[in-house]
């Protein structure tokens, strides 16, 4: 197992988005708006990570200026345009074929990833792929697929969320040559804190900052699903192919399915835990090596691992 290392902590920070939905359910109640709830996350982040390495690691909050555009594009791209795009479709259909749509990402990751890093279109990352999308299709209940209709805006839009999300794994893997990965993480969500801030209003709901409630939540989707979840799964983008990333990520939708069973009482059919089945039959095949292989890209990681976490106890 512990070959598989960089492949654990992916699907575990994509597991922690799949947790958003609990904090944002409750602010939801609270009147903030999709975009308030994206602009709140994003500041708090900032803010938040920001501290933590001006108190514990100072020299990771330096970056070259010649650098700025890649994480202006991961910050507005991978995370504010993609979220817009993303709460969009929710609103025009559902979240079941919003997630669908936004889950053919790994398509764009592995298509891009073949021209600008040369990773090569393997059979089982074809297979791969395949059970994802059905896997994410199945058991978030777009499939079967009925009497459903889609209009070509809205599946434009939905596949615009993909791009987005996808340009963050591509994106990601260009800069953390460069950096650690906890200074992509925040230059990442500084950049789209300012982008976003600015037209969100949030000054005008101040009041509401003064509930506990309120800031639990805050908090929960800040620390849980935005750096837990982005620090894990760029720290995993230095280690593993870009598109093997982008397929773990899928299980971001699994974990959203079972807080809904656990934590809000859903009752999963059989064809959605068949779905699972696939997602995660998907993750699996996808970290699967020869054992030679697996030892060797362990010993990488752990020497490179070493060197990024050096100094921070």
């Amino acid at each position: 197992m512990k070959g598989y290392l960089a492949y654990i902590i992916t699907i575990i920070g994509a597991s922690f988005w799949g947790l958003t939905g609990l904090f944002v359910e409750n602010l939801y109640q609270y009147g903030f708006s999709a975009w308030e709830i994206v602009a709140a996350r994003l500041t708090t982040s900032t803010i938040i990570l920001i501290l933590l390495l001006f108190l514990f690691s100072p020299k990771h909050l330096k970056i070259n200026v010649k650098h700025l555009p890649h994480f202006i594009g991961l910050g507005v791209c991978g995370i504010v345009i993609f979220n817009w795009c993303y709460f969009t479709v929710i609103g025009q259909t559902s979240v079941s074929i919003a997630v669908v749509l936004l889950y053919t990402s790994p398509v764009f990751v592995t298509i891009l990833s073949y021209f600008l890093f040369k990773e090569r279109i393997t059979q089982r990352k074809c297979l791969s792929l395949l059970l994802t999308l059905v896997g994410c299709a199945l058991a978030i209940q777009l499939l079967p697929i009925g009497h459903t209709t889609l209009s070509i805006h809205t599946i434009g839009l939905g596949l615009l969320s993909a791009l987005f999300c996808a340009l963050y794994s591509i994106i990601g893997k260009l800069i953390s040559a460069h950096y650690n990965f906890l200074t992509i993480t925040l230059y990442a969500l500084l950049t789209g804190s300012l982008f976003i801030f600015p037209t969100s209003g949030l000054w005008r709901k101040l009041d509401l900052f003064h509930q506990t409630e309120v800031i639990i939540n805050i908090l929960g989707v800040s620390v849980i699903s935005t750096i837990l979840a982005y620090t894990l799964y760029t720290l995993g983008l230095v280690y593993i192919e870009s598109s093997k990333a982008a397929i773990l990520g899928a299980m971001e939708p699994i974990v959203a399915v079972l807080v809904g069973v656990f934590i809000f009482g859903d009752v999963l059919s059989l064809l959605q835990l068949t779905g699972i089945f696939f997602v995660i039959s998907s993750a699996f095949l996808t970290v699967f090596h020869q054992k030679r292989k697996s030892e060797k890209t362990f010993k990488q990681f752990k020497n490179r691992a070493r060197r990024d976490l050096k100094g921070y106890y």
